[in-house]
């Protein structure tokens, strides 16, 4: 006995009736003391243990299909199924079973498959004992064959008896003969019972039926029958679209014929199943069970023939990395593999995990790095990519890193990928979307391996943060610094698409959606990384960056910037509470909040809302910051209590630290233990300076610099400085109410000043809004916040709200509607 000829695989069938694969092994049939006769016995190929024992029950149906497979019930609801890498190992099997019930070998089933209850019932009525005669199989007998056929489908006994009938006899053949007739003679009435006919067999589900109606002999004519259903005025064109439109494209000839043959009737039988059969009514949802295992073990088949044959996907990965490959030949390769990863999704986890382990050797990975000019192989390639992410990140993480030491960073795969997703040209960025999530897989601290030896993780993030990152905040760091970027792969490229995201909102009339999807991305790693991205954002000063959108008219990328800068905040994290207060970085957050002037929309929302979680959870260098620099401006808005309550936490820390203050005795408090103001802030500067490079060092691999041109300097040490020598002026300068509620900033800390140069901050005093009502966006005042109480509608309400309510002599002023 040879192995190959007993190896199987076990499956049983779920409630979903779907099969699931149980193992493979090697079977046998042996006398079990313990079951007291014959059985059959699986043991797993890998370690022996025993996949299956089932005794060969006298009365048990077993059914032999497609001359692998035994099928049979071992209860109700649970079926179980072997699936034979030979066939001469199921005949071997099949004598055995029919051995023991004394059956002959030549049939395909064992015994009738009978509902006990049903086969009671019919014994008491003999007209319904004996097996069902059939008419003869004449055009003018159709329409009583077609009544035959409906009728049995309500009684399992009645379809069993049917369908050994039409088996016994060759009755299909005879059908398919009438139906060409018929369509000589164009008898419609003669078409529309074989209709009836062809699908009430289909409903027999029965596998030794469907064998000889998916035959390439008949396979044709069951699809014409299909083709005339009563119920459409005109017949489809089934037969044509499957002969005529629909191609079947060898990329690699497929030498075996035995495969062709399977892909060819897998994929008609497909079609009968998905697109001519009417979607079942709930009395019909288990009749095609049967149809549905047909076409799953054929896929079964066609993926392994397929994987097993190495010199068939060898030649296919020598031509699709052949630079020499013409576009159509690697259009059709690529494809190929993606409806080859689309098949594999059928398959059992195990089934699956080799399949994709079989690409990854062959090199799948790289293979898709080629061709990425042309859309249909881009899109193809990223359908693959999604398969692989979804099979194994860890797997494509390390091909990545591994890619790294041999490429470009403007070439690694990774690199293509956020390159394709910031540029996705589609309005609905569907592409994008789905490019994010891979992205956000792979960057998915959860998901990553740690072992004794190595830290997936901490090896990662390193590599992403050096060789990655800086793709991901290309555009908003080109934008703020062209002068300096002109040689960026980046930009070169992609300039147009990302010509206008950083840029003041007045210059462009076009949104860039794929903008949000990288901040997206930023925002995500701000909440999972902590330290990479925690030294990136210093280095690079991102946030401030990233505020710049708070300037552009479309609502959709100021919100995507106050998100990021509101994850931060989130993080209450004192690092990036220093990092925002010595930037000055609130500054273009109360711009765009006073530039929102009178309307109630979401940006103003979502203003209130980040001041609001400062407040509540009393972040006290920030809140003090915030009053210190902005209350002035932000105390006519009174419709909500945020920033009064903002200014009152203020004054209760100071009445606090006064407090400790003077229960300290007087000599503790001499000038010997004074340090003037300049001392202090140089100190807090130093530690702040020190607190990032011990960080930096402690938890994160120091970023690789950056090419010269592809950087800004980062001088923020020199620009806090200067910040410093001008703050008495600035203070003397803080806006003025020149009418009320006319507050503005200007956002002094501009791209120059972060690249150290000596922009002087200014902050304007603005005049009063014209009498006509027009304004712009640099002169324009929120004069409506003193508006009298009478029509005022508040815009958001906070659960603490009354208790500051009792602390004020009156009720809040409240900004009215836009064009009340």
């Amino acid at each position: 006995m040879s192995d190959t000829r007993r190896r199987v695989k076990v499956y049983t069938l779920n409630e979903d009736r779907q099969w699931d694969d149980r193992g493979t092994g090697h079977v046998s049939s042996t006398y079990v003391e313990e079951l007291k006769g014959m059985s059959l016995l699986v043991r797993a190929e890998s370690d022996g243990s025993l996949l299956l024992e089932s005794k060969i029950n006298p009365n048990t149906a077993y059914q032999k299909q497609q001359d692998t497979l035994i099928v049979w019930s071992e209860a109700e609801n649970y079926d179980l199924a072997l699936s034979f890498q030979e066939k001469a190992g199921c005949d071997e099997i099949w004598e055995k079973i029919c051995q023991v019930q004394g059956k002959d070998p030549s049939v395909e089933v064992t015994q009738d498959l009978i509902d006990e209850s049903e086969e009671e019932r019919f014994e008491e009525m003999p007209e319904t004992s004996h097996l069902i005669d059939l008419p003869t199989c004449e055009l003018n007998k159709l329409e009583e064959i077609a009544d035959l056929v409906t009728s049995v489908l309500s009684s399992p006994i009645r379809r069993e008896k049917l369908a050994l009938a039409l088996e016994n006899e060759g009755y299909i053949k005879k059908l398919l003969q009438l139906f060409q007739a018929c369509e000589n003679l164009e008898n419609t009435e003669g078409l529309h019972h074989l209709y009836e006919i062809i699908r009430g067999i289909l409903f027999l589900n029965k596998a030794t039926l469907f064998e000889v109606m998916f035959s390439d002999e008949c396979i044709m004519d069951v699809v014409g029958c299909l083709e005339y259903d009563p119920a459409l005025a005109q017949p489809k064109r089934h037969r044509e679209f499957l002969t005529k439109t629909a191609k079947f494209k060898e990329v690699i000839p497929i030498t075996d014929s035995e495969l062709r043959q399977k892909i060819h009737q897998t994929y008609r039988v497909q079609y009968i199943q998905d697109i001519i059969l009417p979607t079942p009514s709930v009395f019909e949802e288990n009749f095609l069970s049967t149809l549905t295992s047909f076409i799953f073990f054929n896929k079964v088949e066609i993926v392994s023939m397929l994987q097993e044959d190495e010199k068939f996907l060898s030649e296919v990965f020598a031509q699709l990395t052949d630079e020499a490959t013409d576009d159509d030949k690697r259009r059709e390769l690529v494809n190929f593999f993606k409806e080859f990863c689309a098949f594999s999704q059928t398959l059992q986890p195990q089934n699956r995990d080799a399949f994709f382990k079989t690409l990854a050797k062959l090199g799948i990975l790289p293979a898709l790095e080629i061709g990425m000019d042309d859309l249909q192989v881009r899109s193809a390639a990223t359908d693959i990519f999604s398969y692989l992410v979804e099979f194994s990140p860890s797997m494509v993480r390390e091909f990545v890193m591994q890619e790294a030491q041999q490429s470009d960073d403007d070439i690694l795969l990774i690199n293509v990928v956020i390159e394709q997703m910031i540029c996705d040209t589609d309005p609905e960025l569907g592409g994008a979307v789905q490019l994010m999530g891979l992205l956000r897989t792979l960057i998915d601290p959860e998901n990553m391996l740690a072992t004794t030896n190595k830290t997936e993780k901490s090896e990662f993030l390193n590599f992403f943060y050096n060789h990655c990152m800086h793709v991901l905040t290309a555009p908003l760091l080109t934008n703020t610094s062209e002068d300096k970027c002109e040689k960026d792969f980046f930009l070169k490229h992609y300039r147009y698409s990302w010509s206008f995201i950083c840029t003041p909102s007045h210059s462009h009339s076009h949104s860039t959606p794929s903008s949000s999807i990288s901040q997206e991305l930023l925002t995500f790693c701000v909440e999972h990384h902590t330290y990479h991205i925690k030294n990136y954002i210093m280095n690079k000063d991102l946030l401030r960056r990233v505020l710049v959108l708070m300037n552009s008219k479309h609502t959709f990328l100021a919100l995507c910037a106050l998100r990021f800068m509101r994850r931060i905040i989130g993080l209450k994290d004192e690092f990036y509470n220093r990092y925002i207060t010595k930037g000055n970085l609130f500054e273009p957050v109360i711009n765009a909040l006073l530039d929102n002037g009178t309307r109630y929309n979401l940006l103003n929302s979502a203003v209130i809302e980040l001041f609001e979680f400062i407040r509540v959870e009393d972040i006290k260098s920030l809140t003090a910051h915030i009053v210190e620099n902005f209350y002035k401006a932000l105390e006519s808005i009174e419709y909500v209590q945020t920033f009064k309550g903002l200014k009152t936490k203020y004054e209760q820390e100071k009445d606090r630290q006064n407090q400790k203050l003077n229960s300290v005795p007087s000599i503790l408090r001499s000038n010997r233990f004074r340090r003037d103001a300049k001392a202090l802030e140089e100190d807090e500067e130093m530690w702040f300076n020190e607190d990032e490079e011990e960080e930096g060092k402690a938890v994160v691999a120091p970023v690789e610099k950056p090419k010269p041109e592809d950087d800004f300097p980062d001088n923020y040490e020199k620009f806090m400085e200067t910040k410093k020598a001008k703050e008495s002026e600035d203070k003397e300068n803080l806006p003025k109410r020149t009418s009320p509620g006319g507050f503005k900033f200007t956002f002094s800390h501009s791209a120059s000043a972060a690249n150290g140069t000596n922009s002087k901050s200014v902050v304007a005093q603005i005049p009063p809004a014209t009498s006509n009502g027009s304004s712009s966006k640099t002169t324009n005042l929120p004069t409506s916040v003193t508006a009298t109480k009478g029509s005022l509608v508040g815009l958001v309400d906070y659960p603490d709200d009354e208790e500051e309510d009792e602390e004020e002599e009156s009720s809040p002023r409240k900004r009215p509607r836009l064009g009340s």
